[in-house]
């Protein structure tokens, strides 16, 4: 069997990545003429291989005086960008995700209420201060988006992290404002947001999981009445 050979540009791409991950976030790896005499590679080949790092967001590029290379880290946002592409070519909808993180999500809020800091408090205390002024659709989607990554980081697991972020950013921006258009829908997602939220600041696991099994209830019962009106209307 015949084993592919790695082009130069490939074997420069992974040396280059390696030095970022070496580094800290937002170091300087070097001006692109020291990056050439340190892989001892051409021009092209290293701006070809740059490009395939800077795709990975493990290296940004910066033009001018203070210019050259630069340290990144990819985080959720960015692998929910290529995620989510492949979900809508799957044909997933709000239903598929929410049966996927309507377990993740109870034990998201859990371990919240059980690893809180001071400072996630402060956050939640913080967010609740505004969900009586998120009243329009795409402010009520921010909000429920901004609470998910409070709690889903509160959690402590980055797998966590990630499968939130899919259901939030992916499948409420998919059906969001279709479900948020009733302004009963959205007094009452307010109402769950606070509760929930309230759990957790108080430290109450139980109560916790509580909220975000009803949530999840409501979601899948406003996903199927919706179904229903739009069959009624064809």
């Amino acid at each position: 069997m015949a084993i592919a050979t790695e082009t130069l540009a490939t074997r420069t791409a992974r040396n280059l990545a390696n030095l970022s991950l070496a580094a800290d976030p937002g170091a300087h790896l070097g001006a692109e003429d020291d990056l050439l005499a340190r892989f001892g590679v051409s021009r092209p080949t290293l701006r070809q291989a740059a490009k395939l790092v800077e795709r990975d967001r493990l290296i940004s590029i910066r033009r001018g005086a203070q210019g050259g290379y630069y340290a990144e880290r990819p985080d959720a946002r960015d692998a929910i960008q290529s995620l989510a592409r492949f979900l809508r070519m799957k044909g997933a909808n709000l239903g598929h995700v929410i049966q996927v993180t309507r377990p993740v999500s109870e034990e998201a809020a859990v371990a919240a209420a059980h690893r809180r800091s001071a400072a996630d408090v402060e956050a939640l205390q913080a967010f609740v201060a505004t969900i009586d002024a998120r009243d329009t659709p795409r402010e009520l989607i921010a909000a429920e988006v901004e609470m998910a990554r409070l709690i889903s980081g509160m959690s402590g697991n980055p797998v966590v992290e990630l499968i939130l972020e899919i259901g939030y950013s992916f499948g409420l921006d998919e059906r969001g404002s279709d479900l948020y258009a009733d302004p009963d829908r959205r007094a009452r997602t307010r109402a769950m947001q606070r509760s929930l939220c309230q759990a957790i600041i108080d430290g109450d696991a139980d109560i916790a999981r509580l909220m975000m099994r009803r949530r999840s209830d409501q979601f899948d019962a406003w996903l199927h009445l919706g179904g229903t009106e739009e069959k009624k209307q064809a």
